[in-house]
């Protein structure tokens, strides 16, 4: 089970060199989805343009199956305003890009969960794309055409200020009724809870196995079913 703290550090490096805007809305991202029951891995960031050439060439002029059609300069991964993610599962080594797990059992896929989230703060999705679809991929172009990109221009303080007061209105909106709180079972932290008008919310498996207790789900009565060692369901 992992803490809010070891999933952003599992990203961290992967964040380094972003748009301080995205980067701060990346980190929004993932905070958010942790406290749904989502963990998620942010697995590609700013891209060299030598990396995004290595990457075009798979498929085409080196072993491998096509993974882009941008060359260098033509990603907005080159200019640190793009990332990837993919779901972190709970064993916190390996990862997921199945759009249709329900890790956290809520009956809606993980992947439309974070993809909702990412454009609550303002990320443009890949798979919103009419041609080539790019599903992990999450991008701000503050209105920044790739031309105007390899030309030398970047986005203006006005507009990475726009994304920064969106993302300060989405915080103070959340914390007037919410706030992230710790919790503790005999003392070890178990999970992060979000406290809402005085009632706890946890995941409900991540407490469970905190106290060694098995979790199922029945869909059919939508009932989740928490057994304690020794006592029968």
């Amino acid at each position: 089970m992992l803490t809010l703290t070891q999933v952003q550090n599992k990203s961290s490096a992967r964040l380094a060199g972003l748009n301080p805007a995205v980067h701060s809305a990346a980190v929004a991202l993932i905070q958010r989805c942790y406290a749904c029951g989502i963990p998620i891995l942010i697995t590609q960031g700013l891209r060299t343009l030598a990396e995004q050439e290595a990457l075009y060439a798979q498929g085409r002029t080196k072993p491998g199956t096509v993974v882009t059609h941008a060359r260098g300069g033509y990603s907005y991964h080159n200019y640190g305003l793009a990332v990837d993610f993919a779901l972190l599962l709970p064993d916190g080594k390996n990862v997921s890009w199945d759009m249709l797990r329900d890790g956290n059992e809520d009956r809606i896929a993980d992947w439309r969960q974070v993809v909702q989230t990412a454009k609550i703060l303002d990320f443009e999705w890949g798979g919103d794309w009419s041609g080539f679809k790019d599903y992990p991929h999450l991008q701000m172009t503050f209105g920044l055409a790739l031309d105007r990109l390899r030309a030398g221009e970047r986005p203006s303080g006005a507009a990475m200020a726009a994304v920064n007061d969106l993302l300060k209105k989405n915080e103070a909106i959340k914390k007037d009724d919410k706030a992230v709180v710790a919790v503790h079972v005999n003392g070890v932290k178990a999970a992060d809870g979000m406290l809402d008008k005085g009632i706890t919310y946890v995941p409900a498996r991540m407490l469970a196995e905190a106290i060694g207790a098995k979790i199922s789900y029945d869909p059919t009565t939508r009932t989740v079913d928490i057994t304690l060692p020794g006592e029968k369901n």
